[in-house]
């Protein structure tokens, strides 16, 4: 059934806030149909979530989103090699292919195309299959890896006719020599060079895992490459094959357009990490420094109060700036997400913490927070008891006070005398912002 447009946004808006899924819908219609995103599908996925992939593809159709989709076909080849008796070992985590195995890469790759083709015309989707023209690529090494090729080009004709035409392109990850050499291609390659050549808003890979892991097993749900991509390489916990996506996606990141990010996603939640600012995956972008100052004489005090005075909706105490001693002051370049810390009861206090909208949605405030937290080992702050972001405050705090008006949070702080003193200190504060309103003060 296809459903209007009117009940696409009505469908959307219960995954998030009216405000933002327009917004993002908006915008998305806003860039060009070629520059909107390029999609990487995992052949894992096609085997397991060919039926949820279909659908949400399906669904961005229909609200008149068109992105580009290459495919690989990684679980069906190893199938397929080891029914033929080929074997394809893995060497520097690519396979092996000798001569003997690039027909059955080409058919196995074939058969996926037309079956997620098939899949999304069972969800009123158009759809174009195209299996070879477009990667221009060279062998690798073939003494080390057979007919496994490096994508060196794009022929964009085929993909830009199927847009024009409403239709998906469909791709698979199959290069072509100059020779006309058809060779197996990496797909997270294939997508890397798709971006290069369309310059898209989103680069999505879907994955069983929704996303980027922690330590603890936990999706990371944003990273703000500028702040975190260092500190995430000296983690002991990033293994391999994490640390190679994170190298290749700053790497790709660092030569498009300062808009363009990348999602990490599950196919069931695409929707979700589309159009929501909390997402459902992680959002990697370029992002901005956050830098670390000491007094509010080094900033721009115009433009820090234009920031809080917006986020807040609500006006500051016009003395501010002059009646609060900063201790330390976070802030990102393009003056879109703060943390102001002062010193009360002898330990840091987070006196404001602000956010943009826009800044949400790219994990700019959880760039801020976990600088903040690298410099502070305890912490303790205020927020009216009915502020919706105390959601998100609890879970990043070790404890709680509340009061009919207030809810005080910290971390770090063990000693309950210590504890008692800080409550009571941030109880006592006066207000600084104007007028009623919710929000962290």
């Amino acid at each position: 059934m296809t459903l209007s447009r009117a009940a696409l946004v009505k469908l959307l808006r219960t995954m998030g806030g009216r405000k933002e899924v327009e917004q993002y819908l908006r915008h998305y219609c806003s860039v060009d149909s070629q520059k909107f995103a390029v999609i990487k599908i995992g052949g894992g996925i096609l085997d397991e979530q060919l039926e949820s992939v279909a659908a949400s593809l399906g669904f961005l159709q229909q609200v008149g989103l068109s992105p580009i989709v290459v495919h690989g076909a990684g679980p069906q080849l190893d199938r397929a090699l080891e029914a033929a008796g080929i074997d394809c070992p893995r060497l520097d985590g690519l396979r092996v292919t000798p001569p003997q195995a690039i027909e059955l890469v080409r058919r196995v790759c074939q058969e996926q195309n037309l079956a997620l083709v098939a899949a999304l015309e069972q969800h009123g989707c158009l759809a174009r299959p195209i299996t070879s023209g477009v990667f221009e690529a060279e062998p690798l090494d073939r003494a080390r890896y057979g007919m496994v090729g490096e994508v060196s080009g794009v022929d964009d004709a085929a993909v830009v006719a199927s847009l024009q035409a409403g239709q998906l392109p469909i791709l698979t990850c199959l290069g072509t020599s100059r020779s006309g050499q058809i060779l197996n291609a990496n797909a997270d390659s294939a997508a890397r060079a798709l971006a290069m050549r369309f310059e898209p808003h989103k680069i999505i890979f879907l994955t069983p895992s929704g996303g980027l892991l922690d330590q603890r097993g936990q999706l990371i749900s944003a990273v703000n490459l500028s702040e975190d991509f260092e500190p995430l390489m000296k983690q002991p916990w990033v293994q391999r094959g994490m640390r190679l996506k994170l190298q290749q996606i700053n790497a790709l990141l660092d030569k498009l357009p300062s808009s363009s990010s990348v999602s990490i996603t599950s196919p069931e939640q695409l929707a979700r990490e589309l159009f929501t600012h909390r997402g459902a995956g992680t959002l990697l972008r370029r992002g901005e420094r956050i830098s670390c100052h000491d007094s509010f004489d080094e900033v721009d005090q115009g433009r820090l109060r234009r920031l809080l005075e917006s986020c807040f909706e609500r006006q500051l105490a016009p003395n501010y700036f002059n009646d609060r001693s900063g201790y330390r002051l976070y802030l990102s370049e393009a003056y879109r997400a703060t943390a102001i810390l002062t010193q009360e009861a002898g330990l840091p206090y987070l006196d404001k913490f602000a956010v943009t909208h826009k800044a949400q949605g790219e994990g700019l405030g959880g760039s801020v927070w976990a600088r903040m937290r690298r410099d502070n080992s305890s912490l303790f702050w205020r927020s009216q008891t009915r502020n919706e972001v105390n959601t998100w405050y609890f879970q990043q705090a070790d404890g709680s006070y509340r009061t009919a008006k207030w809810t005080v949070f910290w971390y770090g702080l063990k000693d309950f005398a210590e504890i008692s003193r800080c409550v009571e200190a941030a109880l006592a504060l006066p207000p600084t912002l104007r007028a009623h309103g919710s929000g962290h003060e």
